[in-house]
């Protein structure tokens, strides 16, 4: 029952402006081009330790923007023969040789079982409409280390989930295809509570399924989303 969602895609890394450069896109191997920001701790890695003239395998916190388009935060980067080379320890201008982009021609220690574009989610299902394949998970953070709240976000995702799964708690495993995440293989954990009467009666006393999404749940996500960061490993 801990909420998650991170991933990884492997490309290569643009900057859309030399004077800002943790702003840019993730160039990937199929021509898609995904906005994407640097977090600041991983800024001084990329500068001191990557060749970004190729790709890389990036690990990221998938968010949405205000078109739905996937928008990616990078946390990090998955590739021990680079980082763990002496080189990667010496001064900026030392960098490490970098592996090759080809999946194939990797270090058997860069691959990961899961392979490329894999994102783990796990959150409660909100929105789900089977016929059209579209789902929306919430996800639920921390509270920040002050005390202070945190607002949950939501992805919405590619995926055929039954409508009596709504208001559960569920595990995805999802794989990038193009600007979207699919979903592979999604199991039910168990409900989630609800706080005040929501799924319960309203003030007529009748039935409440959800929101303003009727019997699919609660309204896609569009403008307006608020993000924060889910440390690796929750």
């Amino acid at each position: 029952m801990q909420y998650r969602a991170i991933g990884v895609v492997r490309g290569q890394y643009v900057p859309t402006d030399a004077e800002q450069p943790s702003r840019g896109v993730i160039r990937s191997d199929d021509g898609t081009e995904i906005e994407a920001v640097v977090l600041g701790r991983v800024l001084s890695l990329v500068r001191r330790h990557l060749d970004m003239a190729t790709a890389h395998l990036w690990v990221v916190y998938p968010r949405l923007r205000e078109t739905d388009n996937l928008h990616l935060q990078i946390v990090g980067v998955w590739e021990p023969s680079t980082l763990d080379s002496p080189a990667a320890s010496a001064e900026p201008a030392e960098k490490a040789e970098s592996s090759p982009s080809n999946g194939d021609e990797l270090p058997e220690g860069d691959r990961l079982p899961e392979g490329d574009d894999y994102f783990s989610v796990r959150g409660e299902l909100i929105y789900t409409r089977p016929e059209s394949g579209e789902v929306v998970i919430k996800i639920r953070q921390k509270p920040r280390a002050d005390g202070s709240r945190v607002q949950p976000f939501k992805l919405q995702l590619k995926g055929e989930i039954p409508l009596e799964h709504l208001r559960h708690f569920v595990s995805l495993d999802l794989r990038r295809q193009g600007s979207h995440l699919c979903t592979e293989r999604y199991e039910v954990i168990a409900p989630v509570a609800q706080r005040g009467n929501r799924g319960g009666k309203d003030r007529s006393g009748k039935e409440r399924n959800g929101r303003a999404g009727g019997s699919h749940g609660e309204t896609p996500p569009r403008a307006g989303l608020r993000s924060a960061i889910i440390r690796p490993g929750n």
